[in-house]
């Protein structure tokens, strides 16, 4: 180890001035300016882990306290879900009019010569008290219809499936900017220090299983401690979170003590923000060697629970995923993402989406009516959907990606029950009315935490970036 004159040599001009600026002079006024602020950096640098997110509350009166995207990767079918188009149906293989399709972007489909519609291939019925039209592929989402807001006007820019990823995760197609739970995280930062603030969850079947890139839970330019933790679906659940054999709790913490005072020293030669980082997610993982196991530990749930989700626990399966979600939003993590890879049907989209809905039916109806019989649902948000949509027209006994008009839902944290936001035309291509697009459903995201869009940014490169970029409005007409 460098002796600390070594370092001072190695200090170069630009480090000095920056140094030299926040030292003893600064700290002396800003004492003399408010006392408060030497205590306040004091007890700071005795509880260093305090210091996450943004660290201030939020300028509006919030509805969430945390969020659970249930994120139907692939583009659901809203044809088959939540949008039943009866025009789609009789004119079941006869030409789509060229008038919807002419000049418009379209995937696979491209340049064919004939498109022809595909009727809805499974019947809907309406439900609840406020009698909302739903597939019977999802009777146990239907079961909930009252709970539930269905958004019919969805609309994205992108038609393949990892661009239109990234931008409903971070409202730009341009890979490498923070992610909506990164985002969150920097803003109002973790209720808990010893799980992380985001944690992401995935399994698969019933389709094709698009693969997911990790930065679509990635920090960009934030600080790299507020990125997504993804956890295993079988096995340890975070990597390496146990100890290898013969090395005892009090060892790995005398390390992680080692580690941190090497990374401090480096940090008053370097000061790079990124080492503060490696120093508190150093001691993240340590605390997670204990709190995971409690976590994932499914014995103490009650049979009740475990059949309500359909869930065994520990077998990588949505239903486990959406149980896991509910422990962790009890245990104050700020967003959860739990992606279901089975939604991408080119083919096969009446058997496809049938057996892909009985995967996820179940146990997203079980995590809403969970929480709400927990009394957690008013604080917590549930998002049900996928990157697009797809389209009325037939991809041989499939349909391809489509982008102007698709469904999701949201449940809790502020949002009405019972309500259907929005319409597509008669097939099911354009959305038509109370449009909704990645951008204002963002903004709308933000609102239920307290946040106004246009007010959380981070600057980098000189310039003041924000999850809605230069866009974006709040849907005030689905809040509670």
């Amino acid at each position: 180890m460098s002796s600390p004159m070594e370092r001072l040599l190695q200090m170069t001009r630009r480090q000095f001035f920056a140094r030299t600026a926040r030292g003893i002079g600064g700290l002396a006024l800003a004492s003399l300016m408010d006392p408060r602020l030497l205590e306040a950096a004091q007890a700071a640098a005795s509880n260093p882990q305090d210091q996450t997110g943004g660290g201030h509350p939020p300028p509006l009166a919030p509805k969430a306290r945390r969020v659970i995207y249930l994120t139907m990767a692939g583009g659901p079918s809203h044809l088959e879900t939540f949008d039943y188009k009866p025009t789609l149906a009789r004119l079941d293989g006869q030409p789509i009019p060229k008038s919807l399709t002419a000049g418009q972007p379209i995937a696979q489909l491209q340049g064919a010569k004939e498109l022809r519609c595909l009727g809805p291939q499974h019947p809907f019925d309406y439900w609840g008290q406020s009698k909302q039209e739903i597939s019977r592929i999802l009777p146990h989402i239907s079961g909930i219809a009252d709970d539930i807001c269905i958004i019919r006007s969805m609309v994205t820019e992108q038609i393949n499936h990892d661009p239109a990823q990234t931008l409903m995760n971070t409202g730009t197609s341009i890979s490498g900017r923070p992610s909506i739970g990164s985002w969150l995280n920097y803003g109002l930062g973790s209720e808990n220090q010893n799980l992380p603030g985001f944690v992401v969850l995935t399994s698969e079947g019933g389709g094709q299983g698009q693969p997911i890139s990790a930065r679509q839970w990635g920090s960009g330019f934030l600080p790299s401690k507020f990125q997504g933790v993804k956890f295993q679906s079988s096995g340890e659940p975070v990597l390496y979170s146990g100890n290898p054999p013969g090395v005892s709790c009090q060892c790995q913490s005398e390390v992680v003590k080692c580690v941190k005072e090497l990374d401090r020293q480096f940090d008053e030669v370097v000061d790079d923000p990124e080492i503060a980082t490696r120093i508190s997610q150093y001691e993240l993982a340590f605390r997670m060697q204990t709190s995971v196991p409690e976590l994932t530990d499914f014995s103490q749930e009650p049979p009740q629970i475990l059949a309500l989700y359909g869930a065994r626990g520990g077998d990588g399966t949505f239903a486990s995923n959406c149980l896991l979600a509910r422990r962790l939003t009890e245990r104050g993590v700020r967003f959860i993402q739990v992606y279901h890879r089975g939604w991408d049907h080119h083919g096969g989209v009446k058997q496809g989406t049938q057996t892909t809905a009985g995967l996820v039916d179940r146990a997203s109806a079980a995590l809403v009516q969970d929480l709400k019989q927990r009394g957690m649902l008013e604080e917590t948000l549930v998002i049900w959907g996928g990157e697009f949509g797809r389209t009325p027209m037939a991809q041989g006994d499939g349909r391809d990606h489509h982008i102007k008009g698709f469904s999701i839902w949201m449940a809790g944290g502020g949002i009405r029950g019972g309500l259907t936001l929005g319409c597509t035309d008669e097939f099911g291509y354009n959305a038509v009315e109370n449009i909704v697009d990645v951008h204002d459903f963002h903004a709308t995201l933000l609102f239920l935490f307290g946040i106004d869009h246009k007010k959380l940014t981070y600057r980098f490169q000189g310039r003041d970036f924000r999850l809605t970029d230069v866009h974006g409005r709040v849907v005030e007409s689905i809040l509670a």
